[in-house]
């Protein structure tokens, strides 16, 4: 039996108490076809758990509320439902972006709130799990408010970006499609007038939004999940290279298990070593990942990015 269809049941007896009615056992039981054992257990999980606070009337042979100003709370969930909630919560704090963060929390604390009242809450998970993230950059709530209004009204937007690669601020014209949270940065996924391509654009880095009074429809044939899909990390798009990456045996330890691309696919050596193969779109993420294992990795192809990451080791020894 579904949660709502219990619910319903809930919903019925708390209406006949409300109206005098003074059911019981076997009404409920009646009412809705289920055995008079089930009939009691939702009566007793309605004064046990939702804190209703039913008496029993033996002349009536009935029950009614000792405090009438009762209400049941609006909402029903299950524990784990409620549990999931509180996590996502919690999942919420480590989101770059106070303004999302805010409106977010603030929904899941009035749907939580109503129920703690009749302990269905779980208080103590709060204190159980926690999500931190690093390295990410906080998208400006102005500036979130105004890209996500553009995505939902299907309004064209303009505004100034800045390119840490060429130092400079251009102004682009955009349609927005979509807002992705990666990492804890948000970024937003939008067709580019100026490069006539989709592109991905850091909301830190964007100024000055304005909307345009122009409707768009989005570009025949574009999937935003195959876009996403398209690729390792951020980067995507339709022209795609397979790197397949060598770990040592130790480092493999750490690396089993590990998602790196929802199309990888992995290699068990004899020596313990694992290899990963999955495809890019760019390699400008990639190697930073790479740089990051150190000697523990190995780019094993294409022989392009092996070139890269052994220049990019030469720098590194200069510097030591």
């Amino acid at each position: 039996m579904s949660a709502k269809n219990i619910y319903e049941r809930f919903l019925w007896f708390d209406h006949k108490v409300r109206s005098k009615r003074y059911p019981n056992t076997t009404a409920l039981s009646k009412e809705f076809e289920i055995s008079p054992k089930t009939a009691q257990r939702d009566i007793e999980f309605m004064r046990d758990r939702l804190r209703c606070p039913l008496l029993y009337d033996q002349s009536r042979k009935g029950y009614y509320y000792r405090d009438e100003t009762f209400s049941l709370p609006m909402i029903y969930l299950s524990s784990e439902e409620l549990s999931s909630l509180l996590i996502s919560k919690k999942m919420l704090q480590g989101i770059g972006g106070d303004f999302i963060k805010q409106e977010l929390s603030s929904a899941i604390d009035k749907i939580t709130g109503i129920l703690k009242k009749h302990s269905l809450a779980e208080d103590e998970l709060e204190n159980t799990l926690s999500f931190q993230m690093v390295e990410y950059s906080p998208a400006p709530e102005e500036i979130f408010k105004a890209v996500l209004n553009g995505c939902i009204k299907r309004k064209r937007l303009s505004f100034t970006y800045y390119s840490p690669a060429s130092d400079e601020r251009i102004e682009r014209s955009v349609d927005p499609y979509h807002l992705l949270n990666y990492m804890g940065t948000w970024y937003l996924i939008a067709y580019c007038h100026l490069r006539n391509e989709i592109r991905s654009f850091n909301m830190v880095r964007i100024s000055s939004v304005k909307a345009m009074d122009r409707i768009f429809t989005v570009q025949k044939g574009f999937d935003i999940k195959e876009y996403l899909n398209s690729g390792f990390g951020i980067y995507k798009g339709s022209s795609l290279k397979q790197v397949t990456l060598r770990f040592s045996p130790q480092k493999s330890k750490w690396i089993r298990g590990q998602i790196w691309d929802k199309d990888q696919k992995e290699k068990v050596l004899k020596d313990g070593s694992i290899e990963l193969t999955f495809p890019v779109a760019s390699y400008a993420e990639i190697m930073m990942e790479i740089l990051k294992h150190g000697s523990d990795v190995e780019v094993i192809k294409p022989k392009s990015l092996r070139e890269l990451i052994k220049a990019e080791a030469k720098k590194i020894t200069k510097i030591y």
